[in-house]
């Protein structure tokens, strides 16, 4: 007689950026969705180059939760604690020191796909993700791979950007600081950074700003200059006449919170941002 291998059972999975979006279905399912909460694995895919307050929302959110949040981590890169370039600094060399791009985004692909991909395997999986009934043309992650099939809890129970918000206040975790001047999760350095993000970042983190600006360089042999935004280096931008503290800058715009959409609008990456 032949022994029949038990069938593993089908894993749930829901990936959290620090964004409001992905956030805030995890609490939904936690608290409207319990028996699929207690399935649930929640992970987060640590790039090394979050800001402080994005760390802060994980582990907040994770007292809430109630459950592990697991971090993600590339194969090959071994952390060297003195070296401030880290996760990036390796995937940079490796890529001959070619700053990502909208058009190479290689820090996705290194930093949050492979290592999502790999934390799933073959194992039939279900992944969750947080896109709203009021974001039609919105798509997000759509893994490749047959065993991972997608849900959107919020697209299905038609909720929208105004109940995110309401989830996140009713539950006490609130929304991470670095909405105060910034509408995106993601790496301090995005290059889907809108100018007065970079103006915000300097004043901010002055820190991670100087660091940003480390990783800007020429090809001394083509003359073609690296830099992370297309106007040209971060001094440059930020020194433009039209730029001004961040401050100033979203007093223009109504509130800040208001404009906090994750910038789908601009082709930013969505595996970072929800």
């Amino acid at each position: 007689m032949t022994d029949v291998a038990e069938k593993k059972p089908v894993r749930h999975l829901l990936g959290l950026s620090g964004g409001k979006d992905s956030s805030a279905l995890a609490i939904y399912i936690r608290d409207k969705y319990p028996e699929i909460h207690e399935k649930m694995e929640y992970f987060f895919s640590d790039t090394g180059a979050e800001l402080p307050e994005t760390l802060e929302f994980i582990d907040k959110l994770e007292d809430y939760l109630c459950k592990p949040i697991v971090k993600l981590m590339p194969d090959g890169f071994k952390d060297d604690p003195s070296s401030e370039d880290g996760l990036f600094g390796y995937y940079l060399k490796l890529h001959k020191d070619y700053l990502p791009s909208p058009q190479q985004r290689w820090c996705t692909i290194n930093l949050k796909l492979i290592p999502f991909e790999k934390f799933v395997g073959n194992d039939e999986a279900v992944s969750y993700i947080g896109i709203r009934a009021d974001e039609p043309e919105r798509v997000g992650y759509i893994s490749s791979k047959p065993n991972i099939k997608t849900r959107m809890p919020f697209r299905e129970d038609g909720l929208d950007k105004e109940d995110v918000f309401k989830i996140l206040d009713s539950s006490g975790v609130g929304i991470p600081e670095y909405y105060k001047w910034r509408s995106r999760s993601g790496c301090y350095f995005c290059f889907f950074q809108r100018k007065e993000e970079w103006i915000g970042l300097k004043e901010h983190h002055p820190d991670l700003f100087e660091r940003a600006k480390k990783y800007e360089k020429p090809d001394e042999k083509t003359g073609v200059r690296y830099t992370w935004s297309s106007v040209g280096t971060l001094d440059e931008l930020i020194s433009r006449p039209d730029s001004t503290s961040s401050k100033n800058t979203m007093k223009k715009s109504k509130r800040l919170i208001d404009n906090i959409d994750d910038d789908d609008s601009d082709g930013g990456c969505l595996i970072c941002t929800l």
